[in-house]
């Protein structure tokens, strides 16, 4: 029943307008806005993703929102050079860039987050 609805995803944010901004000039997503003042992000993939203001919103806590990406070294220069930190995390050994890698799948991260705090990922895989 579920298999053929066009499922989507969203999570809050605590400025609307922040948000634009990072995901639609600083990440150069296409974004939406609709009348109930939500945001729709519009990946390449056709999946939307809405994002929707919170007053009391907490960052989540976990990755909300992963990049799959052909080149993780050249996605994380061009991160960091939009001005965006490269988080890193307690338990995972990453390079200097704050990629971790796992050698024995080939799998690549790199975690950073939006205004809101909500964490996001550039990721590779085999």
């Amino acid at each position: 029943m579920l298999g053929e609805s066009k499922a989507f995803s969203g999570f809050s944010v605590d400025s609307v307008e922040a948000a634009r901004r990072f995901y639609g000039e600083t990440l150069g997503l296409k974004v939406t806005d609709d009348e109930m003042g939500t945001l729709a992000l519009h990946l390449g993939s056709g999946a939307r993703v809405f994002l929707y203001p919170k007053e009391n919103h907490t960052p989540a806590s976990f990755t909300v929102l992963n990049f799959p990406v052909e080149d993780i070294e050249r996605a994380v220069d061009e991160l960091v050079a939009r001005g965006i930190v490269i988080q890193r995390y307690e338990g995972f050994d990453q390079d200097e860039k704050g990629i971790a890698r796992d050698e024995e799948s080939g799998h690549a991260i790199a975690w950073f987050e939006d205004p809101a705090g909500n964490v996001l990922s550039v990721l590779t895989g085999p």
